[in-house]
């Protein structure tokens, strides 16, 4: 037996270029590529019939994250809480917590202010333009 391995974290989206402004210039994420699939391979591997996906893979110091935005889209899916079965989020480190909260842009939704929790670790969770939660620890 193979054994896996990590290779990305995946978000779909329905306004792409809205979500790569806001991993690479909000989070600092650098864009490694950008690319375009389609045609029935791809179709019938993802079980969405005649898609196109648009793909962006940002370069998160390790792990890569991959915005999609897919053709024909899907319903939206109500904001899940975090603490929903089959809820989702992306967690990223940063070295200063605080400064990263004070430097967020306006209007950037925040779950919280940064919090100590008992096992010491500093959290934050922010949302995405499109309400997918995204981590930020203090590494």
């Amino acid at each position: 037996m193979t054994n896996a391995h990590a290779h990305h974290v995946g978000v779909t989206v329905s306004d792409l270029e809205r979500a790569v402004e806001f991993y690479r210039d909000v989070l600092g994420l650098d864009v490694l590529e950008r690319f375009t699939v389609s045609g029935e391979a791809f179709s019938a591997g993802v079980g969405v019939e005649d898609a196109t996906g648009q793909f962006v893979h940002l370069d998160g110091d390790g792990a890569r994250i991959e915005l999609i935005e897919y053709d024909p889209e899907g319903d939206r899916r109500p904001e899940p809480d975090v603490n929903q079965p089959g809820a989702t989020h992306v967690g990223l480190g940063v070295s200063d917590l605080d400064g990263f909260y004070e430097g967020l842009p306006e209007g950037i939704e925040t779950l919280s202010e940064p919090r100590t929790t008992e096992s010491g670790t500093r959290i934050l969770f922010v949302r995405d333009p499109e309400g997918n939660l995204v981590e930020i620890l203090e590494t």
